[in-house]
């Protein structure tokens, strides 16, 4: 049988990181507010575009107990396509390097490259605002990765400050568990009170993550793993979990370390960036289509 040949032309879905999470109340609507900082890393998924006349949009990669309808990737080109009154459709493959449910940004990553790309392949005009506008009706964490910047967030995700970090080295463990985000979001014991900070003072060592305690409550081998990491280094879970980081000055601590880990988790030594490649991709694709 001939193996399907595959797109040559791969759009970058970065990873990201919570450096950390405060929740700092409820909207009236009942959503948790929250400040955050987030870092993008040079690793990720990728995706790739073939576009059709015809107005169908078809996912070429299945992801794992997850149907099409329900898949973000799909969703993301599904609203863009309403939102444009765009007659063209797609296909679209994925490179999933990213554990699923990890914290660290795979979906809402994944939604956002589909946005970004197929509004330049598609030739359907939106700006920045009007991407995230749409990324925002996906989930909390999709504009940031619209707007490709490191940066601190507000609100619900949607108020974004950009700014630039040290570009550390991470190293970024999954702890082969799923956490679910709505369990911890839901659990009466989850702080919602923080004391709002400017981003301007941010100190890694006077945050924290507000999931973290009640993740680790309930999720033995994010605790552990975490007491393992913190031996080493400054170490903390992102986002709701299930995935863990420690920073290192060094790409060579953060592979040693990496190393000494359990066999049955993955681990990711990554490079903190301050630019996200999906935005160098678009620059190159429209320079060649220029």
């Amino acid at each position: 049988m001939i193996k399907p040949t595959l797109p040559t032309q791969w759009w970058p879905s970065p990873a990201k990181l919570n450096l950390f999470l405060h929740i700092t109340g409820r909207n009236p609507k009942g959503y948790h507010l929250l400040q955050t900082l987030f870092q993008l890393v040079d690793i990720g998924d990728e995706l790739a575009f073939e576009i059709t006349d015809v107005g169908k949009i078809s996912l070429q990669t299945a992801l794992s107990g997850v149907e099409e309808k329900d898949n973000l990737i799909f969703k993301a080109a599904q609203k863009l396509q309403q939102f444009s009154g765009c007659k063209l459709g797609c296909k679209i493959w994925l490179k999933k390097k990213l554990p699923m449910g990890g914290g660290i940004g795979g979906g809402s990553s994944n939604a956002a490259t589909t946005l970004v790309a197929l509004n330049a392949l598609w030739n359907t005009k939106l700006n920045e605002a009007e991407l995230a506008q749409i990324g925002l009706t996906l989930g909390a964490d999709v504009p940031i990765f619209i707007h490709g910047k490191t940066a601190f967030a507000e609100g619900v995700g949607e108020q974004i400050t950009s700014t630039t970090l040290p570009e550390k080295t991470y190293l970024i463990v999954f702890p082969n568990c799923h956490v679910s985000t709505a369990e911890i979001f839901a659990a009466d014991d989850l702080p919602r009170n923080s004391a709002k900070i400017q981003w301007q003072d941010y100190n890694f060592a006077e945050t924290r993550n507000d999931c973290q305690k009640i993740v680790c409550d309930r999720y033995p081998k994010v605790a552990n793993l975490l007491r393992q990491l913190l031996e080493y280094a400054p170490s903390r879970m992102t986002g709701t979990g299930a995935c863990l980081f420690s920073v290192f000055d060094s790409f060579d601590e953060a592979e040693q370390v990496k190393r000494s880990l359990p066999e049955d988790c993955q681990a990711f030594v990554a490079k903190g960036i301050n630019t996200s490649p999906l935005y160098e991709y678009l620059t190159k694709v429209q320079l060649t289509s220029a």
